[in-house]
């Protein structure tokens, strides 16, 4: 019989990827999302099998909707907890807590009330490991809860503690913890990368944003392979980063200034400045509603280091990121093809 998977956070830039691939090995997908959910990043769900003989079904809900999640569950062997709110800031932030924190906490009370869930598969996020500022982190690195750059950050560190205490007391939890994902795909916030290199490309960000600092690059569908890997080979309450080449924005830029035969950015915007701006978008997004691009924990972040090694997933998972170079060759004609930039 073929599994039947729940993928929560369906409609975003990660969660459709995965919804698509998971199609394509034959699995029968139901895709949590939304009623006001943008699903352009999925395929319509008619009931026919894909290519890979999956079929994929829409359920509607939210999980932050204890009663919608747990009849979600009905019939489902695997969970893919892949939502999440994702935004350097938000006018309430309390939302990260209600959405990443409650969110975690009605799947796992969900889990209790199912008899059929043989796994689930919980996508965290570097940010909940903390900075390496000076090291390179590795799955043992434990968040110091001192200090957080965003309350993103915050959000994920507290729902990490929150499924290691469940593997703990038994529950069959794989913690996965993606990069800095970029790749082909929605353009959203997920998808830093690819934002920063429209403005770049359109001119609205003239120079290299902050300081040398390190991050780890990891290419969507790397990861969407580390997620399925998972589910195969992960071993519950064990923790795999599923990150990829440790790089700076400056090296991002450099790199895509070289495959598109541009000219590379000439000096390095000062992170004073990225603040002044943030503090500037922020008021002019209480203004309009629209979330800003920049804003003052995005230069928090960019104090610091967040450089890991995926040793672990290589070995336990066969996980296998590509190259920074390899995955901006594929991204960049990708946002040419579709409008977003020009060169």
């Amino acid at each position: 019989m073929k599994k039947v998977v729940l993928v929560t956070g369906a409609s975003g830039y990660l969660g459709g990827r995965l919804c698509h691939a998971l199609l394509n090995q034959g699995y029968c997908v139901k895709a949590f999302v939304r009623k006001t959910s943008d699903l352009s990043s999925l395929p319509p769900p008619t009931g026919a099998a894909s290519t890979g003989g999956g079929t994929l079904q829409y359920v509607y809900g939210d999980v932050t909707d204890y009663q919608s999640l747990l009849e979600a569950f009905s019939g489902c062997h695997v969970i893919f907890h892949a939502a999440a709110l994702v935004e350097p800031w938000i006018p309430d932030p309390s939302r990260f807590t209600t959405v990443n924190v409650g969110g975690l906490r009605n799947v796992l009370n969900a889990y209790k009330e199912t008899n059929t869930i043989e796994k689930i598969i919980h996508t965290s996020s570097f940010f909940a490991l903390g900075s390496t500022d000076g090291h390179i982190g590795d799955e043992t690195q434990v968040h110091s809860a001192k200090y957080f750059c965003t309350e993103y950050e915050k959000s994920k560190a507290v729902a990490d503690k929150i499924a290691l205490e469940a593997a703990a007391e038994g529950v069959p939890i794989v913690p996965v913890y993606p990069g800095v994902i970029y790749g082909p795909g929605k353009v959203t916030t997920g998808n830093m990368v690819a934002l920063l290199l429209v403005e770049r490309f359109n001119y609205r960000l003239p120079g290299y944003m902050g300081e040398e600092k390190g991050f780890s690059f990891s290419h969507v569908d790397d990861v969407v392979q580390g997620h399925i890997a998972a589910l195969d080979k992960g071993r519950p309450g064990e923790r795999y980063l599923l990150t990829g080449e440790n790089a700076s924005f400056k090296d991002v830029f450099d790199i895509a200034a070289t495959i598109t035969q541009t000219a590379k950015p000439r000096f390095r915007i000062p992170l004073f400045l990225i603040e002044v701006y943030g503090w500037l978008s922020v008021l002019f997004a209480r203004i309009t509603g629209k979330l800003p691009l920049l804003s003052p924990p995005t230069a928090n972040v960019l104090r610091h280091q967040w450089a890991y090694n995926c040793d672990k997933a290589k070995t336990e998972l066969g996980y296998n990121p590509r190259s920074l170079k390899e995955g901006l060759t594929e991204m960049l004609p990708w946002l040419k093809s579709s409008g977003l930039i020009k060169y």
